[in-house]
């Protein structure tokens, strides 16, 4: 595959370490459209120093770390979505923010933005308590929107039944699952991502991948 793009369930569930550690793997530029929150290291200074892959510049970059809309809104600005085109690099690999339906502004989400790029999703999962109502539904969120899934990659400690459970009732495909790492820095990520996801992974869709009829 040339491009993903890198959703998850929640926000702050790991979806930025494990963006970089497929960055690596592709070889790819990555690009975080919108980012809210500057004070502290940015998902982009995150994946350019876990990867050391390039970074395309974010369309709006903006102060508060808040839903997009609402950190917009503190500056005055209203998020364009029309300029989000696609940046021309392959491969690629695109982050969204928090979760499927994060709005950008008063009208479009981030699923609208995923149906109109129509690129594979990855869908980034907590192991813990929880998890399968989020996964579920966003699962069920991708198909209504006719957005291919092209898989679910865990996050977190094992939890084998629950995990299961997931990929068999979202019909998903199990692309790995990534512990939590003691520390995290280019050789832990790089070494807990080869063994966590197989090398072909990510190069094929799986035949159920897209919407249901």
């Amino acid at each position: 595959m040339t491009a993903f793009v890198v959703t998850g369930t929640d926000t702050g569930i790991g979806k930025t370490v494990f963006a970089a550690g497929l960055a690596k793997r592709l070889n790819a530029t990555y690009w975080k459209p919108v980012q809210s929150g500057l004070e502290e290291e940015t998902d982009s200074q995150i994946v350019s120093r876990l990867s050391g892959q390039p970074v395309h510049a974010e369309t709006y970059r903006l102060q508060l770390p808040a839903s997009p809309h609402i950190a917009a809104a503190r500056e005055g600005v209203t998020i364009d979505d029309r300029v989000l085109t696609l940046p021309s690099q392959r491969p690629l690999v695109i982050e969204g923010a928090g979760g499927l339906m994060v709005p950008l502004n008063d009208q479009v989400t981030f699923l609208d933005m995923f149906a109109r790029w129509q690129l594979p999703i990855i869908l980034c999962a907590r192991t813990s308590l929880g998890t399968i109502n989020h996964s579920l539904l966003s699962i069920a969120a991708l198909r209504w929107a006719g957005v291919a899934l092209h898989g679910v990659a865990f996050i977190g400690k094992p939890e084998p039944h629950v995990e299961a459970t997931i990929c068999r009732i979202g019909e998903a495909r199990h692309l790995g699952r990534l512990p939590w790492l003691d520390a995290v820095t280019v050789d832990s990520l790089s070494a807990g991502f080869d063994a966590a996801f197989a090398v072909d992974v990510f190069a094929t869709m799986a035949p159920n991948s897209g919407s249901r009829s």
